[in-house]
């Protein structure tokens, strides 16, 4: 009889033991995604779609409104990573507003326009990692520049503040500058020939944007470029895929390590300077 319980005995540990076994192994084992990635589907796609703006200097515009060729830092390097992928790149119209609902849709891959990095857009997509930091900082005429130093000097009532739609110019100014008058104008790139006709008394946008309307625009002054109202970072937008992700954050780091992304962008920035002189 004793020998007949240690019979069951052994078999049950053996039962115990091998289901152990097989729930470790299932824990352990590979997972492996259901659906091929966004990667994926573009190199079967065999072309990079890019979404931008083309109203952002130095980042993204065009010289004329009715011109189809975008020009600008993440247009070329929108060539660099579709040329790293071995695909041509197609770039797709977008605009602030309409970014992140066009992210959504599916109309482009990934979003390469200066977009500023912001939670609240986190919230639906994800960004790479950063490739550029910032501030918001005052853009007036000569003859302003030495009232509108600050956030308080601006928040002023009669003070006729210009923004864009849609992006972080317009929502900095709304919740700034209640005070002040807001006037919202649809293409970005003719906000500061409206400030040079007295339509307008001033805009606040990225820094590196009022240094480059600066030399564009002679009347026209960067109040605080060197101390910014705030800090931001700036990254490309792309859909909630990891894999992809994980591909736009390496090839950032090695164009920045390579030094590929500053000579890009200091290309851009002695274009911009020869063009108007």
């Amino acid at each position: 009889m004793a020998h007949k319980y240690s019979f069951i005995i052994a078999l049950f540990c053996l039962l115990l033991t091998s289901c152990v076994s097989s729930k470790m192994e299932l824990a352990t084992a590979p997972i492996h995604a259901s659906q091929e990635s966004l990667l994926d589907q573009i190199i079967a796609r065999h072309v990079l779609r890019v979404g931008t703006t083309g109203d952002f200097m130095p980042f993204s515009y065009k010289h004329t409104e009715s011109s189809s060729d975008f020009q600008g830092v993440d247009i070329e390097l929108a060539k660099d990573l579709a040329q790293s992928l071995e695909l041509p790149v197609q770039f797709v119209q977008t605009s602030w507003p309409t970014m992140m609902s066009d992210l959504k849709a599916g109309k482009f891959d990934i979003c390469m326009s200066g977009v500023t990095i912001k939670l609240q857009r986190q919230r639906h997509a994800l960004f790479s990692i950063p490739v550029l930091s910032s501030g918001k900082a005052a853009i007036t005429r000569d003859d302003l520049a030495d009232r509108l130093t600050s956030i308080e000097a601006i928040n002023q009532q009669g003070v006729r503040v210009i923004v864009n739609p849609g992006g972080t110019n317009e929502s900095f100014a709304r919740t700034h500058f209640p005070n002040a008058t807001i006037l919202l104008n649809e293409d970005n790139l003719s906000i500061f020939q409206r400030i040079v006709d007295g339509d307008a008394d001033v805009m606040v946008t990225d820094a590196v944007e009022t240094l480059i309307q600066e030399q564009l625009h002679p009347e026209l002054e960067a109040v605080n470029a060197d101390e910014p109202f705030n800090f931001f970072e700036m990254g490309y937008l792309l859909p909630v895929d990891h894999t992809f992700k994980a591909y736009i954050d390496q090839w950032v780091n090695l164009r920045q390590k390579d030094g590929t992304y500053q000579m890009i962008f200091d290309q851009e920035l002695e274009k911009i300077k020869t063009a108007n002189q």
